[in-house]
């Protein structure tokens, strides 16, 4: 699974890609950050938002993209910038039909250092650990952006997988494992097939 994490800002829009599966060792494929003179006007920095991310499309190729969830801040102009190249991501995105998913800040410090409240040295520090990097990834923004990609590939990926499972059990699709099945696909099939764990009773309803 390779993800293209998006911590989107006017000045700097972190970006970060990643590959992986969820219980294994993750690979970090590129960091950077997509800068715009803050002194220009709203649509070139836009416009240059974009051409920085479809450059990042095009040289990766990510199946996903995570951004991260614009919330309230104090500051109303930096949040609107920050909206607005959120919004640049999702469009960029979607229009490649990749799926993008947004994750709020604290989801992703809970993800990745388990403390929806941990600050950015400590985000940053537990990236460089988890990715196994020579030094931390510089500035703020970029380590943010590989933050995304990794929450997004720990919570994000289990959740696809559990919603394709399903929705082949709804579309009348999903396999109902018996003895007959090699042994190999009757261990990889889901509890949930059999109707009931194994060797337990099932339990009987009280007056």
């Amino acid at each position: 699974m390779r993800v293209l994490g998006v911590d989107p800002g006017l000045t700097r829009c972190g970006v970060g890609v990643v590959d992986g599966l969820p219980g294994r060792q993750l690979a970090m494929l590129g960091v950077g950050v997509v800068r715009t003179p803050p002194g220009d006007e709203l649509g070139p920095r836009l416009l240059a938002v974009e051409r920085g991310l479809e450059e990042w499309l095009d040289r990766y190729s990510p199946e996903l993209v995570a951004v991260e969830r614009v919330f309230a801040q104090h500051n109303v102009r930096t949040v609107m910038g920050t909206a607005q190249a959120s919004a640049v991501a999702v469009l960029c995105a979607t229009r490649r039909g990749i799926p993008v998913t947004l994750h709020t800040p604290s989801e992703v410090k809970a993800a990745v250092t388990g403390s929806g409240r941990a600050d950015k040295a400590q985000v940053t520090a537990m990236v460089t650990r988890i990715l196994r990097l020579d030094a931390p990834p510089k500035p703020a923004d970029a380590a943010d952006a590989l933050a995304l990609a990794i929450c997004h590939i720990w919570r994000g990926g289990t959740t696809n997988r559990l919603t394709a499972a399903i929705r082949a059990h709804q579309s009348g699709t999903w396999h109902t494992p018996s003895t007959e099945d090699p042994p190999e696909q009757q261990a990889s099939a889901p509890r949930a097939a059999y109707g009931r764990v194994p060797g337990r009773p099932r339990s009987s309803s009280r007056p």
